[in-house]
């Protein structure tokens, strides 16, 4: 790519009618073009209520002993993985192994502990995510609980990311309010990266940052965030990004924090600092690293438009957003926040486990306006890292306030 970069020539929303009706050409088998054309961006000519009414009813409806068994499932796997790590390296099994294979146990069995780790963990945010959107049970005090524990225990502020997050919902493909991976304007983009970062050693680096620590420097510093008049930070109870009654939760957040924090502590000293990286610090770090790239990947694509204030609607941008698929096994460990995004952003409220069911039956109201991407989340990751790198509006097109994503510099 160099330092110049390449356009993105896409065919524009009307030119795409053919390969995307009824929700068909989104990446099932339709080639590239279909996949990376343009998602409409003018009113859609159906309602939310419209899209409510094809959803059968008992899809909004929430089990409180089917939300807990994913609770117990993803803890019981946790708590097996971990068990099983520790006996695979500290179990002698030198009668039986030759002892090559003895000392390598530890050196492949922590790997793999990982990698399982880290999935099974980003279950339970998902599920902690679920609690802040009142989609758990019909208890929003038993929501809160459950959500606060679950996400304190990730090092995660509950109710402060619950908040933000909400206003995020209420605010999606808005470059003027959003509160996440909003996209800059050429002119604001930073003369090192054009010079230092756009090439793909560059992009190689920026991609391990984000994926490492993007997600901590947005909790602390609201990097990749809104920007606001004064410092942001989601552990500030009087900062820019909460209201006056928001503030006692926040500390509350705040609390669960540092009771997780202290419980490290203890472990460290009872196990040894290397005891908490290895068995918590690594899948931690897998975790953060999934929920930005998932997060990212929602609502960062060469075919979603984005809106200024003179374009944006609440509808059409919750339908600025992708479902991915990262594969039937990961899908469900992720509780399928992965490939049904789009539903999630139009029912924020509606079960995880009724998503599936809910996504096939809008898919035909939303025709064009839905999007599928199937794109290996490794190699889209990377396509929209060269892609997708900031927004403007056409210049041939009347609507100004309606900005894609281009690459040229």
């Amino acid at each position: 790519m160099g330092a110049g970069g390449r356009s993105i020539n896409l065919p524009s929303s009307s030119s795409s009618s053919a390969g995307n009706g009824n929700g068909n050409g989104n990446g099932k088998g339709k080639g590239f073009p279909d996949l990376l054309s343009r998602v409409p961006h003018s009113q859609p000519p159906f309602t939310l209520s419209e899209l409510k009414k094809a959803i059968p009813p008992h899809c909004f409806q929430r089990s409180l002993l089917r939300s807990f068994s994913y609770v117990f499932f993803d803890l019981s796997f946790a708590y097996i993985l971990y068990w099983t790590v520790i006996i695979a390296t500290t179990t002698t099994t030198s009668s039986v192994l030759p002892s090559p294979i003895v000392i390598l146990i530890p050196y492949l069995a922590w790997p793999v502990y990982w990698a399982l780790q880290g999935c099974i963990l980003t279950g339970v945010w998902v599920i902690a995510h679920e609690c802040g959107h009142h989609a758990f049970s019909d208890y929003r005090w038993l929501d809160d609980t459950v959500g606060l524990i679950l996400h304190s225990f990730l090092l995660v502020p509950y109710f402060s990311w619950k908040y933000s997050h909400r206003r995020h919902h209420s605010n999606t493909g808005s470059l003027d309010r959003d509160e996440v991976f909003v996209p800059k304007p050429k002119s604001k983009i930073p003369w090192y990266f054009t010079k230092y970062l756009n090439n793909p050693l560059g992009r190689l680096f920026t991609l391990a940052i984000t994926l490492l620590l993007g997600w901590p420097l947005y909790l602390l510093f609201n990097v990749s965030g809104r920007p606001y008049d004064r410092f942001a930070c989601h552990f500030d109870p009087y900062g820019p990004i909460f209201s006056t009654r928001e503030r006692i939760q926040v500390y509350v957040s705040d609390i669960g924090i540092l009771a997780a924090l202290y419980a490290l502590y203890v472990a460290a000293s009872l196990k040894g600092l290397a005891w908490v990286v290895c068995v918590y610090g690594v899948p931690l770090l897998i975790v953060n690293g999934f929920l930005v790239t998932i997060t990212y990947l929602q609502h960062t694509h060469p075919a979603l438009p984005h809106y200024d204030s003179s374009e944006w609607d609440w509808l059409r941008g919750a339908l600025a957003t992708v479902d991915r698929d990262y594969g039937v096994v990961l899908n469900k460990i992720f509780h399928n926040i992965t490939d049904t995004h789009v539903a999630h952003h139009l029912f924020s409220t509606m079960p995880h486990y009724h998503a599936m069911e809910a996504t096939e039956a809008i898919k035909p109201i939303l025709g064009e306006y839905y999007r599928f991407d199937a794109t290996p989340f490794y190699k889209a990751i990377w396509r929209e890292a060269s892609e997708c790198l900031y927004v403007e509006p056409d210049t041939t097109d009347n609507n100004k306030g309606v900005f894609w994503y281009r690459n040229r510099f």
